[in-house]
């Protein structure tokens, strides 16, 4: 069984939480996803972001940048 330390916070966010967890809009949310960048659940018709996802993105990404 996989065990999340979600902190008090929900585990799976929606996209417009991750956006906002990530400080980006929902429309860069939506292309890093569709880009396969960004890990995504869907369930049914929605989609959902994992917490924990969001933080190995952030990690994976920390100290890149684009000029």
């Amino acid at each position: 069984m996989h065990e999340h330390a979600c902190d008090d916070q929900p585990c799976l966010l929606t996209s417009k939480q991750a956006a906002a967890h990530l400080n980006i809009s929902t429309r860069k949310l939506w292309a890093l996803t569709n880009s396969n960048k960004l890990p995504s659940i869907r369930i049914g018709r929605c989609v959902r972001y994992d917490l924990q996802d969001l933080r190995v993105f952030i990690d994976k990404n920390r100290g890149k940048v684009r000029s």
